[in-house]
């Protein structure tokens, strides 16, 4: 855990407009409050729990239940995932979407763009807890701008001598009134892996999505910009992206819900999922000395 009141962290400290605090469970967080939004980002994990731009509603959800402990990942907002996404094939006893999420990161800079936008930079580097999971060598860093959008770029850099494969996902939680009401337009007549059914290979078909029980849903190949529509908040929520080729929509519905220790059981329908990712048969390669760019732009209106 960082302390907070060192000058290391300190010296990147804008004044009135970001600062490092003591957040939830006593890790450290950036709090970001500019004119046109406000933001936390907590330095484990590079993880942006709240974005809310002025005159609306916060944009993402964050459990009740969550875990705020050194080591165990918080449950909404938006996870990072890396070096893979859910469960790592043949290795039982690896963490589930990676260790990024779970890791402190570093402040590799902090700066203004006029009065309105902050631009955060963390950086996570390769060390000896990461290669007893994952044999590379990588630089990591999330580029987050908090401003009248939420803009964030994950960017993978191979500083190893050998090529190496990843998968990664902003895995974001969007705060909605009711999920049965939401539907999702950019998915029109997309394949999906269905997670929920064995992953099945399935269609999307001509309609938006909507939610009516489980739905973990993988949808390749895509480079689609989503659209949330929720009509009882009355706001319509983009995520434009670009780099990634996968997005995943969840929402773990009753049963899934109540099976979870850090997730309240009535909470599953404030939530729904889209992320922005490159999993599965998208995974990406790199060689060395190569660099690969992940982008989210999440508007409001």
């Amino acid at each position: 855990m960082t302390d907070p009141t060192t000058d290391p962290l300190r010296a990147f400290e804008i004044p009135g407009l970001a600062r490092f605090e003591p957040g939830a469970g006593g890790l450290t967080r950036l709090a970001i409050s500019t004119p046109v939004a406000e933001a936390h980002i907590y330095l484990q994990g590079a993880h942006v729990t709240h974005y809310q731009p002025a005159g609306s509603a916060p944009v993402l959800f964050v459990s009740a239940r969550s875990f705020f402990e050194n080591g165990k990942p918080i449950r909404g907002g938006v996870p990072v995932c890396f070096p893979w996404f859910a469960n790592r094939a043949g290795h039982p006893e690896s963490p589930a979407h990676g260790f990024a999420r779970t890791r402190e990161w570093e402040v590799e800079s902090l700066a203004v763009d006029g009065d309105q936008t902050v631009l955060a930079v963390l950086r996570l580097n390769a060390d000896a807890a990461t290669r007893a999971h994952w044999p590379h060598d990588f630089v990591l860093r999330h580029h987050i701008a908090i401003g009248a959008q939420l803009g964030m770029m994950l960017e993978v850099e191979n500083v190893s001598r050998e090529p190496f494969q990843f998968e990664e996902a902003l895995h974001t939680y969007f705060a909605v009134d009711d999920v049965r009401e939401v539907s999702i337009n950019g998915l029109e007549n997309a394949g999906y892996l269905d997670k929920s059914d064995a992953f099945r290979p399935k269609n999307q078909g001509p309609e938006a999505l909507r939610f009516t029980g489980e739905t973990d849903r993988t949808f390749e190949h895509t480079l689609a910009t989503c659209v949330l529509h929720d009509p009882r908040e009355g706001r319509r929520i983009v995520v434009e992206k670009s780099g990634s080729a996968t997005t995943v929509v969840w929402n773990p519905w009753i049963a899934k819900a109540a099976a979870m220790p850090d997730f309240g059981d009535d909470e599953w329908p404030r939530m729904a999922c889209i992320e922005t990712a490159n999993a599965g048969a998208n995974a990406i390669t790199l060689a060395p000395g190569e660099r690969h760019a992940l982008r989210a732009v999440i508007s409001v209106s």
